[in-house]
């Protein structure tokens, strides 16, 4: 997105007639919050005057110390390209600081870019491109979210049986209009399932895309009369949405993961950052996948990635390199959802990444293996564990792991944490349909 002064953002502002600006900030469960302001506002705001009660945020403050600070992040101004009765509406990233002008800790924005400085002092920039999964759902007479898929299309399908191609057009079109460069968008494996990539980048500026990827998504779908969702595994039997996450270091501006005189052409850089990767894996998924519904997509037999491996090729690891080398030379770790927040899910990925690298922690030989028809016997005998299995167990394996809770912070990760285990125990005592058809009747 385009670099902006401020007195440029105050004239396109009138230019095209926007009469009123969101500054939205991302709470720790990963749901957008957004204070509205007037035109007349937009000169208090980018001078960082706006204040808010952070503690009617998820995770944010206490009653007692609640006055908290929104301050723009001028290179996030865009103008949203629809149009709405009351005016054209615009919209700013913003950074959470407390009163006394100390950022704030447990804004996810600052818990990535504190990573992302880490990384820097190495010598390091993380540029990351994920590939967003979602469904298109019809919705009912009263505007509510169904369940009843707008097509019987499969991957890479075309229109007719594609019949969200004109949804998902409008969202490239919309996103493009933005600052976006989509690199594609097609049809996915189930009915109702799409995907759009856009262009790698820094990991802040993705992170700031992947969250105006999703607030697009679900308008642009609305104007078209259908849901769309980011949840993990909406319909039973059928594939789930997933956020593969393309990552690569770079420095003094060449790839620091290529190596063309290493094997696989992967540098000890490369290396290392995947066995840091892969020895953290169950404490990020915690963050990369943090809700109930998560681990429905977590299980084998629906091409996910819940095996701790890597390979050069193999799409049934967690890990996998692609064939691009140079330039491109990346991993693309797997196993995130877009249920995660983004600032926190690269954070973690980072930390974890960048500890291999500190410790030179080896992977195990990659998998050349389809994992996906091994059994749990071979599976063992090679070394292959697996991800944990429900939130319950994740949460577990992040408290045990200090690299990946100091990339949360002190502030964040209790509460987090806290959040993760509300959701569980309130899921845990439900009795759910699949139980009274199961044993109301015979039992």
């Amino acid at each position: 997105m385009s670099t902006f002064k401020r007195e440029e953002i105050l004239r396109l502002a009138k230019e095209r007639n926007v009469q009123f600006i969101r500054l939205q900030f991302m709470d720790i469960v990963g749901v957008v919050k957004n204070v509205e302001i007037p035109l007349s506002q937009l000169e208090g705001a980018l001078d960082g005057r706006v204040m808010f009660d952070g503690s009617s945020i998820e995770g944010f403050s206490r009653i007692e110390e609640s006055d908290m600070n929104l301050r723009p992040d001028l290179d996030t101004f865009v103008v949203f390209p629809w149009k709405h009765a009351d005016g054209t509406i615009a919209r700013l990233i913003c950074d959470v600081y407390n009163a006394n002008g100390t950022p704030f800790e447990g804004d996810p924005r600052f818990v990535l870019k504190r990573a992302v400085a880490e990384a820097e002092a190495l010598g390091f920039t993380l540029n990351v491109g994920p590939e967003c999964e979602f469904f298109l759902f019809r919705q009912d007479e009263f505007g509510a979210a169904t369940t009843n898929t707008n097509d019987q299309g499969g991957y890479f399908d075309l229109y007719p049986v594609d019949c969200g191609e004109d949804a998902r057009r409008d969202i490239v079109l919309a996103l493009e209009q933005m600052g976006f460069r989509v690199e594609a968008a097609h049809h996915e494996v189930a009915p109702g399932q799409h995907e759009i990539d856009f262009e790698y980048c820094d990991a802040l500026t993705t992170a700031d895309r992947v969250t105006t990827f999703k607030f697009v998504t679900k308008v642009v779908a609305r104007h078209h009369g259908l849901h769309a969702t980011f949840m993990p595994k909406p319909i039973c039997g059928m594939a789930g949405s997933g956020m593969h996450t393309h990552l690569s270091l770079f420095s003094n501006g060449q790839n620091a993961f290529f190596d063309p005189a290493a094997p696989y052409q992967l540098s000890e850089t490369a290396i290392f950052f995947i066995g840091g990767l892969l020895a953290h894996a169950p404490a990020v998924t915690a963050v990369t996948n943090p809700t109930v519904n998560s681990y429905k997509r977590l299980v084998p037999g629906y091409e996910a990635p819940v095996y701790i491996c890597w390979s050069a090729a193999n799409r049934s690891a967690l890990c996998r390199v692609p064939a691009s080398r140079g330039i491109g030379t990346r991993v693309e770790w797997r196993s995130p959802d877009s249920s995660c927040n983004p600032y926190m899910a690269f954070a973690v990925i980072l930390k974890a990444g960048l500890d291999g690298i500190k410790k030179r922690i080896a992977p195990p030989e990659p998998i050349m293996k389809n994992i996906y028809h091994m059994s749990a016997e071979e599976r063992a005998q090679e070394g292959i564990p697996s991800l944990p299995g429900s939130l319950a167990e994740a949460v577990e394996a992040l408290s045990q792991d200090e690299v990946v809770v100091s990339a949360l912070g002190e502030h964040l990760y209790p509460r987090f944490v806290n959040a993760c285990k509300l959701e569980w125990d309130d899921y845990r005592i439900q009795v759910h349909k699949w139980e009274l058809d199961r044993y109301l009747s015979v039992l």
